[in-house]
């Protein structure tokens, strides 16, 4: 029963990565690398971020919410944009359109922060001979962090290539990618700060992923219209 209560979670924080991949034209095209670049990048993003919040964050003994860290770590999360930066812009890749690029670069940028972030604690504590829901939740973070990296990454890709972007979506843009880029530290504040559990955390990913989602296909959408 444990072994299986494993694979069902990890099936569920993995499988809808490769279900993306497989149910969308980014197999037609033979995205895997530039997914699989994405993936390397993220994992040295990562890798500088962990060098900047051991550098510039105390260790704090308890586990209330303390705003001048939380505001460091909302700056030193903003080196995910540089990294997405990177690898819409800065990689090579196969002669594919921006809509499909996109794309690519934000599913192997979820599949690899889920693989950093979830894969040991799943290995760890769902092969446990009590059962938890905190791992089937995990599995629904994971996937509401897939569809935000993919809005982040559409955001991204709206910044830096598209020069005929309507002036009054600008704005707007780049507000949808703060957002997205500091929603860490705004789950951390309502775990902290307001004191939500697990469960209502979760629920509040879910539905921004839709509503961010929403929001970066409609103005998407209006960039790639003809200006008149």
């Amino acid at each position: 029963m444990t072994v299986f209560h494993f694979f069902n979670c990890a099936i569920l924080t993995f499988g809808p990565h490769a279900v993306y991949y497989s149910a969308t034209p980014l197999s037609e095209y033979d995205t895997l690398g530039t997914s699989i670049k994405a993936a390397v990048v993220y994992l040295a993003t990562a890798l500088v971020k962990l060098v900047c919040l051991a550098t510039f964050l105390n260790v704090s003994e308890n586990d209330s919410f303390d705003p001048y860290q939380e505001f460091l770590k909302a700056l030193i999360g903003f080196i995910d944009v540089a990294g997405l930066y990177f690898a819409l812009t800065q990689l090579t890749h196969r002669n594919i359109s921006q809509n499909h690029k996109f794309q690519a670069v934000g599913l192997g940028w979820a599949f690899a922060d889920s693989v950093l972030h979830r894969l040991a604690p799943l290995w760890v504590g769902a092969r446990g001979l009590e059962f938890t829901w905190d791992y089937i939740l995990q599995g629904l973070e994971a996937n509401a962090n897939l569809v935000l990296s993919i809005s982040l990454a559409a955001l991204g890709s709206l910044m830096w290539r598209r020069k005929n972007k309507p002036r009054t979506l600008i704005p707007i843009i780049y507000l949808c990618a703060g957002i997205v880029a500091t929603m860490p530290s705004i789950t951390s504040y309502l775990r902290r700060g307001l004191g939500w559990h697990f469960p209502k955390v979760v629920g509040f990913e879910l539905f921004t992923s839709l509503v961010m989602a929403f929001i970066s296909w409609q103005l998407f959408a209006a960039c790639q219209r003809p200006s008149v």
